[in-house]
C-alpha cells in the first residue's frame, strides 16, 4: 500500500468496530431526554447515527487510490484475494469503482474485524495510538 496510511486504517477499523456493534432499536422513537434513555441508546442504530456518519466521513475523504486500496484491502482480510495478489486486487478495486465507497464498505459485515485481518495478512498493524486521539 502506497497512499493509505495505517493511522487512516485503524481509524476506520475503530469507527467499523463500532458502528458493527450496533443494534436495531427498541423503540424507534426514544424519550425526550437521555436520563430516560439510558445508555442504550449508544447501542442502537438510528438513522441520525454520529458513529455511522464519522465512519462515512473517514471513508468519503479518501482520495481515489486510498479509497482502492482500503477496499483492496478489506478483500484480502475476507480472503477475496490472497497478499500475493494485491496487485490484482487493487486494479479490481480500481475497476469496480463504480458507486460510493463508503456505501460498498459500510454494507459489508465484520468491515473493521476484514480491515484488520487486510492489514495482518500484509504484514501490517493496527495503529494502537489512534484510539488515544479519539
Amino acid at each position: 500500500m502506497e497512499a493509505l496510511s495505517t493511522e487512516t486504517i485503524s481509524y476506520i477499523i475503530v469507527k467499523a468496530r463500532e458502528f458493527d456493534a450496533k443494534v436495531d432499536p427498541v423503540d424507534e422513537n426514544p424519550a425526550s431526554d437521555e436520563a430516560d434513555d439510558g445508555e442504550r441508546i449508544i447501542l442502537e442504530d438510528f438513522a441520525d447515527d454520529p458513529t455511522f456518519q464519522e465512519l462515512t466521513e473517514a471513508i468519503d475523504d479518501l482520495n481515489e487510490q486510498e479509497a482502492a486500496e482500503l477496499v483492496a484491502l478489506m478483500w484480502v482480510g475476507r480472503g477475496t484475494y490472497d497478499a500475493e495478489d494485491w496487485d490484482e486486487a487493487l486494479a479490481t478495486a480500481h475497476q469496480e469503482a463504480t458507486n460510493a465507497t463508503s456505501a460498498y464498505l459500510t454494507g459489508t459485515p465484520l468491515l473493521g474485524d476484514y480491515l484488520d485481518d487486510g492489514l495482518n495478512a500484509m504484514g501490517l498493524e493496527f495503529d494502537e495510538g489512534v484510539k488515544e486521539h479519539l
